[in-house]
């Protein structure tokens, strides 16, 4: 008979790559929504540039993986329990959520989940609440500082370009909308692209007991991670990319560079810091800034409210799931 633990860890690899693939097919879909929605870029070429690069984001840090895997919960919380408890909160909330074109936040979605997950089997000291704390006010500062970010970058961009000619404006950012598409996917990857290495990781040190598995990431780990979500961006996120890239604001090639460029530098300095934030948050906020240049009627601020209010849902809907399946999860 197998050993149940082995079986157990396949379970938990499998549900993480599914994560990934989820992940996908919303958050990483954000990356090329705006370079699609200016159609500065083809569907095709977006996707290969986010794709190359959302797995060299992967690669290049994992201080947000290891944020997720040792900061939310204390040692002892952590169990294949509260692992497959979360993970199948944030890919059931998720996957409705993207069916419905709302995008939402995977990051925020697992740590509610989780740390719901870990008060259900061991109480609520099983959550450290100074990495909550951290996190939450990432929830607030990210997505202001991207609506700002925007906001008085694409003020920049129109003052130095005020003299240009429309045409050549629209030339010159639908090139610079490669690098663009190039940097919002990169630190992705080393954000949200993070969240399946360090649930795969959590399950290895539990599986070997070895824990200084954190100090040495095995590539395959972040390989797998990495190619489930492109996958999910290439096969599923077309319904989040119509909201994002075409529904809230009218986006041209200049609006797409700006937001992008935006978001991505609040991503990589939370990345630096090893703060898991929401890209989605970020890139959408950057959006609403952009269009908010122009005229605040310029946002669809109906369709925005939408977006926020699926925002703040996702820490119940994922903390009640997370606590649930953990619970039932306890019985057996």
């Amino acid at each position: 008979m197998p050993d149940p633990s082995i079986i157990i860890l396949i379970l938990i690899i499998v549900l993480a790559l599914c994560f990934g693939l989820v992940n996908g097919f919303n958050d990483a879909a954000n990356a090329i929504a705006t370079s699609i929605g200016s159609r500065a870029l083809s569907p095709r070429q977006a996707l290969i540039i986010a794709t190359c690069f959302e797995m060299l984001g992967a690669a290049t840090g994992t201080a947000v993986a290891q944020t997720v895997g040792k900061g939310v919960l204390i040692p002892e919380a952590i169990s294949y329990q509260t692992i497959i408890a979360a993970l199948g909160a944030v890919i059931i909330w998720t996957g409705t959520a993207t069916f419905l074109g709302l995008p939402v936040s995977l990051t925020h979605g697992f740590i509610a989940a989780l740390a719901a997950a870990g008060v259900a089997a061991v109480g609520t000291g099983a959550v450290n609440w100074a990495i909550i704390g951290r996190i939450m006010s990432a929830v607030v500062t990210a997505p202001v500082l991207g609506f700002i970010g925007g906001f008085i970058l694409m003020i920049i961009v129109f003052w130095l370009f005020r003299k240009c000619l429309p045409s050549r404006m629209r030339t010159l950012f639908s090139r610079l909308q490669i690098p663009s598409t190039a940097f919002i996917a990169y630190s992705h990857g080393k954000n949200d692209g993070q969240m399946p290495i360090g649930i795969i990781t959590m399950a290895m040190v539990l599986y070997t007991g070895q824990s200084d598995i954190w100090e040495s990431i095995p590539w395959w780990i972040i390989i797998v991670s990495a190619l489930s979500i492109s996958l999910g961006m290439a096969v599923g996120g077309w319904r989040v990319i119509k909201t994002l890239g075409m529904r809230v604001t009218t986006l041209r090639p200049e609006h797409a560079f700006v937001a992008q460029t935006a978001a991505a530098s609040v991503i990589e300095g939370a990345s630096q810091l090893g703060i898991p934030i929401s890209t989605t948050h970020c890139i959408s906020s950057s959006v609403m800034g952009v269009g908010a240049t122009r005229r605040l009627s310029a946002v669809r601020w109906g369709v925005a409210g939408n977006m926020i209010a699926a925002w703040i849902i996702t820490f119940p809907v994922c903390g009640i799931l997370g606590y649930v399946i953990s619970w039932l999860l306890g019985l057996f």
